[in-house]
């Protein structure tokens, strides 16, 4: 991790991305920094989203997903059918073998029930390293973050400077509603998880993620026995 200074102006390219629609966005980012844009996408709605408008308009982004291996069997399933429907690539990062073995001999395969440190200590494992070794090189880190989905997330903005992975995070879903995903969805027919029909509006690992009921915060079924900011490590507010 580093902590080196942006050496380029946020502010200046905030205004220019934030004056155009998503693809015109994602466009205007991927024609200044070529080869340099790396979208991690969990394959939530708000990820499918943005996958859909890199993928339908051709764009130089690198898609990644994270594979903590206790993921849905509907969000494997997933990975297949959106690679299919576009005919494209999506470039899977596991956990170290070494550092999961090593957690899961020590501490068994629930440990992150017993304590916030256990549980972050998995989420290190299974997302945050893994996420390292995925940006590496990259210039630029595309989310599918929205204000609205947490407190923690009201902070961010559309452009901001990742101190942590020393890079610049683009979130240009950062001011949109839900039913902007929704409508978006509609309108272009993306695939996304049949688990948001059950409920399930963040999807995260199996044994961490439950649905909610109607009126509970989005994020109330991540982690449900905690009573943390619930998240794990891979988002801080800047």
């Amino acid at each position: 991790m580093t902590t080196q200074e942006p050496t380029h102006d946020l502010s200046a390219i905030a205004a220019a991305v934030g004056a155009q629609d998503l693809s015109g966005a994602l466009h205007w980012m991927a024609e200044h920094f070529p080869g340099g844009l790396a979208f991690s996408t969990s394959l939530g709605q708000e990820d499918q989203v943005i996958t859909d408008a890199i993928f339908r308009n051709k764009l130089d982004v690198r898609i990644f997903t994270l594979d903590t291996g206790r993921l849905f069997a509907e969000t494997y399933e997933l990975i297949d059918a959106t690679r299919q429907r576009y005919d494209a690539r999506i470039d899977v990062f596991t956990p170290d073998a070494a550092l999961l073995q090593k957690l899961t001999t020590e501490k068994g395969f629930h440990s992150f029930y017993e304590s916030v440190e256990n549980r972050k200590e998995c989420c290190h494992v299974r997302k945050v390293e893994p996420l390292t070794r995925a940006l590496h090189g990259a210039q630029v880190w595309v989310t599918g973050l929205r204000a609205e989905q947490s407190a923690n997330r009201q902070a961010m903005r559309i452009v901001e400077w990742d101190a942590g992975y020393g890079l610049i995070k683009f979130n240009p879903l950062i001011a949109w509603s839900y039913a902007d995903v929704l409508e978006y969805i509609r309108a272009h027919d993306v695939p996304d998880n049949p688990l948001h029909r059950r409920g399930f509006v963040s999807i995260g690992c199996a044994p961490c993620t439950r649905a909610i009921e109607p009126g509970e915060d989005p994020r109330a079924g991540r982690w449900w026995w905690e009573t943390s900011k619930k998240e794990c490590g891979l988002h801080r507010s800047s």
